[in-house]
């Protein structure tokens, strides 16, 4: 009715746009932020809401850079420009931006997080303390803050210390279901699953989305508790149809819980999604091999050999993979060769070491088996099974003196 009422008014059409924004209704809101300005071209905070609202990022830096032009210390529009320079890399541009928008709005949560997360990517880790402790003790009702802080806390390897900001960011904000799982994360990296799974279930009581179920399935999985993690996956999965990380983690637990078949199908599906899904390739050898059929798993681990991965410990892993599915069809220099890639790539690969030393034990090559079983034993001294493969080399080696004695 203002509008209506005073149609040459821009701070009514202004008013007006800011609603139509926070109602999600962006086109009308461009609309009338757009005839705000031209009953008014001076007006900073109309440019920078544009700013926010349009899809060009070319347009609207262009609309940043005009409010900051009328006003040089609109925080808001120093903050919205230092993050899309941020976003396309401009790094050191953003840092200057990011300063600026804490220094005329010191009370504005949001450039604190932002600007330490930009300080943390650049390895200033310093810097970025310094900036989220700044920011909590001027803004110590921020729950995100706490929660960035958390984050960041665990990420430079202080999970303990990280606690009390993600249980803050909890109490200022009881519905904060991000702190929440952030915090069930934690506990999962510390070893204590009730605890983990008590805050994603609290999480899930506030939202019940695939990004609270997800890490809960995995903690179900991942502690054996199958059934749970299949009922936890189904549902993220219908939740998130196209999300291709929860579809592979379902087909996992199927294949674990033997529906292979299920499995199989949900995998090569997402694979004629994107053909250069790697870890669909995996797991479909995971499944052929379960399947007994080792050709089919022979076939899917070159696949993603081809995709020609660059971090050397997967492909060490594939080869290793490959090496087994050549030892089940008894291709016994075949599956040596593997394992040998596989320890070219990753030294610390110590299965494959031992898979070498059994290959040699197999085809009486005791000295060479024993030097490849000692490799293994150094990167797991506690193995049971090394420890007994190297008492039969013994017993065998003792065997051939006392034969060679007698003659």
């Amino acid at each position: 009715s203002g509008v209506q009422t005073l149609p040459h008014n821009a701070k009514v059409h202004y008013n007006y746009a800011n609603f139509l924004k926070d109602q999600g209704r962006d086109s009308e809101a461009i609309y009338h932020y757009k005839t705000a300005l031209k009953l008014y071209p001076r007006h900073a905070s109309a440019l920078n809401n544009l700013g926010t609202l349009t899809k060009d990022l070319v347009e609207a830096k262009e609309y940043y850079r005009r409010a900051l032009h009328l006003n040089p210390q609109h925080n808001r529009a120093l903050f919205n420009l230092g993050n899309l320079l941020k976003s396309q890399g401009k790094k050191e541009e953003a840092v200057l931006l990011l300063r600026d928008s804490i220094q005329y709005g010191p009370e504005f949560a949001d450039a604190y997080s932002s600007l330490a997360s930009l300080l943390a990517e650049q390895d200033e880790l310093k810097e970025a303390e310094e900036v989220y402790q700044a920011g909590i003790e001027n803004c110590p009702e921020s729950s995100d803050l706490h929660n960035n802080y958390g984050v960041f806390l665990v990420d430079t390897g202080s999970p303990e210390a990280a606690v009390s900001h993600y249980q803050k960011a909890i109490q200022l904000s009881p519905s904060h279901y991000v702190a929440m799982v952030n915090l069930g994360r934690l506990y999962r990296s510390l070893g204590q699953n009730k605890d983990a799974e008590a805050w994603y279930k609290r999480a899930l009581k506030v939202a019940r989305n695939a990004e609270i179920l997800s890490p809960l399935g995995a903690l179900y999985y991942n502690t054996g508790r199958y059934e749970d993690a299949l009922k936890v996956y189904r549902e993220a999965a219908a939740l998130q149809p196209s999300n291709r990380e929860t579809r592979l983690a379902l087909a996992q637990v199927l294949a674990m819980m033997g529906q292979t078949k299920e499995a199989e199908k949900m995998t090569n599906h997402i694979v004629t999604e994107e053909a250069e899904c790697l870890e669909c390739y995996r797991l479909l050898s995971a499944i052929y091999s379960k399947q007994e059929n080792y050709n089919k798993a022979l076939e899917a681990i070159d696949k993603a050999l081809q995709l020609k991965p660059k971090d050397p410990k997967v492909i060490s892993e594939l080869f290793f993979t490959k090496g087994n599915q050549l030892r089940e069809q008894n291709h016994l220099d075949k599956a040596f060769e593997s394992y040998k890639v596989a320890v070219d790539f990753n030294p610390e690969q110590a299965q494959a070491w031992m898979n070498m030393g059994g290959i040699e034990h197999i085809k009486g090559n005791y000295v060479t088996a024993r030097s490849y079983y000692k490799k293994a034993l150094l990167l797991v001294p506690n193995s049971k099974l090394l420890k007994e493969n190297l008492a039969k080399l013994d017993r065998l080696e003792k065997r051939l003196q006392e034969v060679h004695e007698r003659r």
